[in-house]
């Protein structure tokens, strides 16, 4: 009986072990899995590189179920593959170890400092003739980058693990390339070359550059802060730390302001680009995607949770306008346009196979249109008639802004067609075969003409230097007022009937501008002309600037 009684606790004690082995195993069978299949994209640690943080507190929400589909299915209007070769139980190993804690990630200021690489490549002369017309593309597949001008390739160069949301400056000399595992590079255009690149945390939401150009925010998820940049030299001067995942960090061009909100706090922050103060505001709910309207009086947001799309007021933060919407809506790759007097703005929705189209300012839904398959991006130009649309194959849906009506067109047969980019006169559209054989259409916006293909590597988003900057979004509108109020009388840069827009724009000031078009009954005789042919234009207050601007846009011209 004594040894019985002996034994009984030595077997007990040996079935713990037994049991503590085979979780260890299952770990390592999972941690071996996951390196072979998710680290070149999640990263070593969990922490994310060019796919998002899978560590335990950012998938916490999701059920064991959930990311068993995540990993074998994939997740709709992602970048993510397909692993449905895999066994049942390699992708529950997966998701054991994903399970798994691990230490706290830890990335300072002597970490950013220690991180900084200086390059000494040869200057060379890229010889642009027109900034406005500047477009970079990344070519994720290859981790480089491209500069073109028009349908010219000016200059190609590597940066590991680029994956999109560059940054111009807006006075076109430079711009600024991050990555997902925190890294940001500058790139001079006057000098055509990358000079340095420093890390601002191990992974980045995105970045943004005060309207003064001193600053350069970095939005971080790992730690969770926001990095301020000296943006000349990018030195850091300042970490704040914040408390949740960040959406994303807009910097305003009307004012010395950013705004950010989080994806999973009801809390939006707003930034003091001079001062680089921080300024926390209670929300009703998260807002976890979100666009700040063209006259940047709005924020234009969604929850994933909520599945609404909701309008706030910039300066009281009141909401204005909310609606119930199936799908979440995915506002970072809105597109805006101007017709009839009204300004619109479309967007695809996530997990969704349709766009809806909003009216902007007296908020309104407008429709909703099933393009046949759930895409990233809608893009549109004043020059266009179009929305251009991707529906995850390899068609390019293209809608009518005039009636909403469909026509589908195929770039490449059994190749993935996505985002389309314009050059900044819209005569050119570049489209991404979304393929490692893959390719960069260039095509002549209003005849689809094709005038180029260049083989590229897996190519995604596109940066044009005017579509890409919010302080232009009203010129652009301002062109299709001018397309439906002013080309029978005047043209941009040749004399018409009237005067073109090129000599006004170096003759007059903006209060002259502004009194002809709102009041030329009286003002003609201050120009000098006999008499007045030109009809008055009761533009509201959002169609005059728009117009003007477009107007004082060919002074330098």
């Amino acid at each position: 009986m004594k040894l019985l009684l002996i034994f009984l606790p030595l077997f007990l004690l040996g079935g713990t072990l037994i049991h503590e082995l085979e979780a260890k195993n299952e770990i390592d069978k999972g941690y071996n899995l996951y390196y072979k299949y998710c680290s070149m994209c999640h990263g070593k640690y969990k922490e994310g590189v060019s796919g998002p943080p899978l560590l335990p507190g950012f998938i916490k929400k999701l059920s064991d179920k959930e990311l068993e589909n995540i990993i074998k299915n994939s997740l709709p209007q992602t970048l993510m593959p397909k692993f449905d070769f895999l066994s049942k139980s390699e992708i529950e190993a997966i998701v054991g170890y994903l399970r798994k804690p691990v230490k706290d990630i830890k990335w300072g200021v002597e970490n950013i400092i220690k991180s900084r690489v200086d390059f000494n490549n040869p200057k060379k002369e890229l010889n642009i003739s027109n900034i406005e017309n500047v477009t970079l593309v990344v070519e994720r597949g290859a981790n480089r980058v491209w500069v073109m001008e028009d349908e010219k390739v000016l200059d190609r160069f590597g940066f590991k693990n680029v994956h999109g949301g560059l940054k111009f400056t807006l006075d076109g000399k430079n711009f600024y390339i991050p990555t997902r595992d925190g890294w940001i590079g500058h790139y001079s255009l006057e000098e055509g070359r990358l000079k340095s690149k420093i890390r601002a945390c191990v992974n980045l939401r995105n970045i943004s550059i005060s309207r003064d150009k001193k600053y350069l925010f970095a939005t971080c998820l790992l730690p969770q802060s926001v990095v301020v940049f000296e943006r000349a030299t990018l030195n850091p001067v300042k970490v704040e730390k914040v408390d949740g995942k960040i959406s994303a960090l807009y910097t305003l061009y009307s004012k010395d302001e950013a705004l950010f909100t989080f994806r999973d706090r009801p809390k939006l922050v707003k930034v003091d680009t001079k001062k680089l103060t921080f300024s926390d505001y209670k929300l009703d709910r998260p807002i976890e995607d979100f666009f700040i309207d063209p006259y940047e009086e709005f924020i234009i947001g969604t929850s994933r949770r909520g599945k609404s799309l909701d309008v706030y007021n910039i300066e009281d933060l009141k909401e204005v306008f909310s609606a119930k919407i199936s799908g979440m809506p995915h506002l970072f790759s809105a597109t805006y346009w101007y017709r009839d007097g009204k300004f619109y703005f479309a967007t695809p929705h996530l997990r969704s196979p349709f766009i809806t189209v909003w009216q902007m300012y007296d908020w309104k839904f407008v429709k909703k249109i099933d393009v046949g398959g759930d895409g990233f991006f809608v893009k549109t130009h004043p020059a266009s008639d179009f929305l251009w649309v991707d529906n995850g194959s390899d068609e390019l849906v293209l809608v009518s802004k005039e009636d909403y009506s469909i026509k589908k067109v195929i770039p490449r047969k059994g190749k993935r067609y996505i985002h389309t980019e314009f050059s900044g006169d819209g005569r050119l559209a570049y489209l991404s075969i979304y393929e490692p054989d893959g390719d960069l259409l260039v095509w002549q916006t209003d005849t689809f003409k094709e005038l180029k293909d260049y083989k590229a590597n897996v190519p995604v988003g596109k940066y044009n230097f005017i579509n890409k900057n919010r302080v232009f979004y009203p010129r652009l509108f301002g062109l299709s007022i001018f397309k439906e109020k002013c080309w029978g009388c005047h043209h941009q840069t040749a004399m018409a009937f009237g005067p073109p827009f090129s000599e006004i724009a170096k003759k007059r000031d903006e209060a002259q501008i502004i009194s002809q078009i709102m009041d030329p009954q009286h003002t003609y005789k201050e120009l000098g002309y006999r008499r007045n042919a030109m009809p008055k234009f009761n533009f509201n207050e959002k169609e005059l600037k728009a117009i003007v601007e477009y107007i004082k846009s060919f002074k330098g011209r």
